[in-house]
């Protein structure tokens, strides 16, 4: 019984592991893509379902069933998910620079749809007698924590249904089936985008960093962010651009990045570790912010007075900024750069990393709300060289890891 325990868990984090390698090479592939100026249906699959959710398919089939006080019930479950995840990006990528037949549309949303029932089921199925996550696995050290470990237990569920509908709208409008949101475009990308991802690094967000900063966050606070992070999403897609229920959706989105960004930023200053993943997610939660103040800049001002360029400084702060640097910060805690062997690979590396990203990217905002293409074009390029730095830190690590 216990071989076959750690022979699952092996297997688990094997696959794991490869789903969060997948992901850091499209995250190059995706800051490559805006570089060279590819357009946007090209490179939103690349960054949202390419970088984004295949890192957090990764990081989930590990850190949901601990948190729900389980192990993961099939253990082959991203082994069986990441090649249908590969597909569906790739042929979301391919349709959307228009490359091949149009069956390549077809084929990517149904192989992307699959992938993400089998990660439903596979989880769903772990926490099928929890599925409200009341047994948290909270230390009996932790007890404290205990009610806000439940609060983001709860939000899980609601991930699953975002990812699923917005999953299975873009597979609906191949076959030409009606759907009451639009299938494609914005308003489906806003439930993958903050459905999923974003209210996933609020729920894991919320358990996982006080750990790592050896600190405690607000109950109340996690409540009103998580709550507002559950409904916001559905009102923003189904009301897009349009009338009172976007407005609403919008506000309640911008309530829960802003509450993101003060729980993260007075965990960190009362923490006294201070380590480079914990500033790029610090520069996350700052992006943020931006993110929530254009989002309500959309809702509030005619589209007619907002230049098309703010919407591409919405998308690139929200994925490559808030997501993105949360995700790159929350990596490097779980795989340590200082541990690093390689020759010229270490914290200064990681170091360089986050602040290219950080820096690219705001040049890249400034110039596009300036406007300024000379800040735009050299922004993304910084940007690129960030993602390079990210992985060869990330990659060094993970084959020093399987030797």
């Amino acid at each position: 019984m216990g071989s076959r325990t750690r022979n699952a868990t092996a297997t688990v984090t094997r696959w794991s592991r490869a789903f969060v390698g997948v992901g850091i090479g499209f995250f190059v592939a995706w800051q490559l893509a805006v570089a060279t100026g590819l357009p946007r249906a090209a490179t939103v699959p690349l960054g949202v379902f390419g970088f984004v959710l295949h890192v957090v398919f990764g990081k989930a089939y590990t850190l949901i069933p601990s948190y729900f006080a389980r192990e993961l019930a099939v253990p082959r479950a991203p082994a069986i998910h990441l090649p249908f995840a590969l597909v569906g990006t790739i042929g979301a990528f391919a349709a959307g620079i228009g490359i091949g037949p149009p069956t390549v549309a077809v084929v990517g949303a149904a192989s992307w749809f699959v992938g993400c029932l089998v990660f439903v089921i596979a989880l769903g199925v772990t926490v099928r007698d929890n599925p409200t996550g009341r047994e948290t696995g909270t230390g009996a050290t932790e007890t404290h924590r205990k009610r806000v470990d439940r609060l983001a237990n709860a939000a899980v569920p609601v991930v699953f249904a975002y990812l699923l509908v917005g999953s299975a709208l873009p597979l609906a409008a191949e076959f030409g089936i009606e759907t009451p949101v639009s299938a494609i475009g914005p308003a489906t990308t806003h439930l993958v985008a903050a459905g999923t991802a974003a209210l996933l690094v609020f729920a894991i967000g919320f358990r996982l960093l006080p750990r790592l900063l050896v600190a405690s966050t607000s109950p109340t606070l996690a409540g009103i962010v998580l709550g507002t992070g559950i409904v916001g999403p559905a009102l923003l897609a189904v009301g897009f651009r349009e009338g009172p229920v976007f407005h609403i959706g919008a506000g309640l989105q911008s309530v829960a990045l802003v509450g993101f960004a003060v729980g993260y930023a007075d965990l960190y200053r009362r923490s006294e570790r201070r380590r480079v993943g914990g500033r790029a997610v610090l520069a996350g939660a700052c992006y943020g912010i931006l993110v929530a103040v254009l989002g309500l800049a959309f809702a509030i001002l005619s589209a007619t007075s907002v230049p098309a360029t703010a919407f591409d400084a919405h998308y690139r702060l929200a994925i490559g900024g808030f997501v993105g640097l949360t995700i790159v910060g929350v990596t490097f805690h779980f795989y340590p750069p200082a541990v690093a062997s390689t020759p010229g690979i270490g914290t200064r590396t990681a170091s360089a990393s986050v602040a290219a990203l950080v820096g690219g990217l705001g040049l890249e905002v400034v110039g596009l709300l300036a406007p300024a293409s000379t800040l735009v074009g050299f922004g993304r390029w910084l940007a690129v060289v960030g993602a390079v730095l990210y992985a060869a830190v990330l990659y060094s690590i993970f084959v020093e890891r399987s030797r």
